[in-house]
């Protein structure tokens, strides 16, 4: 791991993804949709460069193995630092084949104690939680410690629900395309625990709404906490 800045606190968090009209993330079972148009691909590159580090979990990796790379070529500049991705992988389900082991970027695996496998080198390993799931809280702590300033959460929809249900978004963007997807088993944009009156849904303020490509980009926050700006770049 390259070195980095003294500890400032817990990242900035920034929730982002993409989803049709009817609020799904992919295709049926989890398959892969290519929501995003070229112009919202090219924001999403750069937020990936800007905060630095970018976190999916475990069923993200399984499904569609993603490189999280920044593509430097739609940003039109010439290659920067690559930023660190980190998967949630909490029982050690994290395929050996899988591109976020290839080393070609730095990497952080989150996991649980109760997680008994090792990664190749130079993977490295943060235990935060005794299981099954990682303690998010834990994680965040343990990133500030090692100085990570910002932090891109890409999904999926179980990751993005345990983000916004533990109070841990700081701003959170939707790219809605103009499609429909419906079917059961289409993911929707969280998971999680039933809602059942206004007590348990997440009420997030609306920053802006803006039309991108052919659909919009909805900019959020949580509606009761207080706003943080995201790191500066360095």
């Amino acid at each position: 791991m390259s070195e980095r800045p003294e500890p400032l606190g817990r990242p900035y968090v920034h929730v982002n993804c993409a989803v049709s009209l009817d609020g799904r993330l992919a295709f049926a079972g989890g398959q892969r949709a290519a929501l995003s148009g070229p112009l919202d691909l090219v924001r999403v590159q750069r937020l990936r460069a800007e905060l630095g580090a970018v976190l999916v979990g475990v069923g993200t990796v399984i499904l569609d193995d993603p490189s999280l790379r920044v593509h430097w070529e739609l940003l039109r500049r010439p290659p920067g630092p690559s930023p660190v991705r980190i998967c949630l992988d909490g029982s050690g389900r994290l395929p050996a084949a899988a591109r976020f082991l290839d080393g070609s970027q730095p990497t952080i695996v989150a996991t649980t104690e109760r997680n008994r496998r090792t990664y190749p080198a130079p993977v490295e390993t943060i235990v935060a939680g005794t299981g099954p799931d990682v303690d998010l809280r834990r994680l965040l702590d343990a990133l500030g410690e090692r100085g990570f300033r910002g932090l891109l959460v890409e999904g999926g929809s179980h990751v993005i629900s345990s983000f916004l249900r533990a109070g841990l978004v700081d701003r959170m963007t939707v790219y809605v395309a103009p499609v429909l997807i419906g079917g059961a088993t289409a993911p929707s944009l969280i998971a999680g625990p039933e809602s059942h009156s206004v007590d348990d849904w997440i009420e997030l303020r609306r920053e802006s709404v803006e039309p991108l490509d052919d659909g919009v980009l909805i900019t959020l926050r949580p509606r009761d906490s207080a706003p943080r700006a995201p790191p500066s770049p360095l």
